[in-house]
């Protein structure tokens, strides 16, 4: 099957990229809950699947609003009001979606097979239970998406400047055909081919936003809501080498400035880690651990996110640059 949208110049003009977390809420989700071995990010999904099941979140709102397969409900991807939105105003923004839109996505979650009586008090009252659900989006990403952010951030970013750059230089025909293999430009329609659902101007606004993710590999994925302009969710630049550990040939110097021991903590924040699991990897007491991450944190280099009883510490991009510049 092939779909296709057809452009004007005002809906040229009107296109743009953007950064949703959102989009990578829901696309992580479906990986995390349905495919956690697949690759590339598998390494990720099993450090993330238990924090997930102890929290409860494998049975929550968002394991019946994120299927396996096939649709996602429209009202969970609110369109970006900017390039860089933060989780906390897209959350508004889901809080905020009409009852009328919310039963429509779950009439059309229904007829994709999902259990209608797992989503009877989102439909009988969405006003009373989308804060619910956005509270659990919350949870979901302080354990899933938080201590990774910075790192996913920076591809997410990198691609939108990199595809800015390309239309400055090449235009956005070139662009638009080089998002993904399903996708090519076509004297002035976007065609998506070997998709189930059509993608037409009908059914969507004007212009086109493109939202590079991490997780959406190795598909496209659209939201079509009238008067809001299409979505398209692409697998961005780079998305295989998030989870890739990393190596560093800037460790002397930075130990020479902030200690051994400091350093040492920071490279090993590769993969998030509680104040247990560096004491033993790095061969210190917890005591002194804490007392270094106490240090690092007030420096802007680690953040801290809770996962149950515990806190994992992450390295923040600062870190990053200091380690690989």
């Amino acid at each position: 099957m092939e779909a296709g949208l057809s452009f004007s110049a005002a809906d040229l003009a009107q296109t743009r990229f953007a950064v949703s977390p959102m989009w990578e809420v829901v696309t992580s989700y479906r990986i995390v809950a349905h495919q956690p071995d697949s690759a590339p990010h598998g390494r990720w999904a099993a450090q993330v699947r238990p924090r997930i099941v102890r929290a409860g979140l494998d049975r929550g709102w968002l394991a019946a609003l994120v299927p396996g397969l096939g649709y996602l409900a429209d009202f969970l991807n609110p369109t970006p009001a900017g390039p860089f939105p933060t989780l906390d105003a897209e959350l508004d923004a889901v809080r905020r979606a009409a009852p009328a839109d919310v039963r429509a996505d779950l009439d059309t979650l229904e007829r994709k097979g999902v259990d209608r009586s797992r989503l009877r008090a989102l439909r009988e009252d969405p006003s009373a239970v989308l804060p619910k659900v956005a509270d659990e989006i919350e949870t979901y990403w302080e354990l899933a998406l938080a201590p990774y952010w910075a790192r996913i951030q920076k591809v997410l970013e990198a691609d939108v400047f990199h595809r800015a750059r390309q239309v400055a230089e090449h235009g956005s025909a070139r662009v638009l055909s080089e998002l993904h293999e399903t996708v090519r430009w076509d004297d002035g329609t976007l065609r998506l081919v070997r998709r189930h659902c059509a993608l037409t101007r009908d059914q969507a606004g004007s212009g086109l936003l493109l939202i590079p993710s991490v997780f959406a590999w190795p598909r496209v994925l659209t939201r079509s809501v009238h008067p809001d302009p299409p979505q398209l969710a692409y697998p961005a630049r780079g998305f295989g080498s998030v989870w890739e550990p990393r190596t560093t040939d800037a460790t002397d110097a930075v130990a020479a400035v902030l200690g051994r021991s400091r350093t040492l903590l920071l490279t090993e924040l590769d993969t998030p880690a509680s104040t247990t699991q560096l004491a033993t990897h790095c061969g210190m007491s917890a005591a002194g651990v804490s007392q270094h991450l106490i240090a690092l944190r007030n420096a802007g280099l680690v953040t801290a996110h809770r996962s149950g009883r515990s806190v994992l510490y992450a390295r923040t991009a600062v870190a990053d640059q200091l380690l690989h510049p």
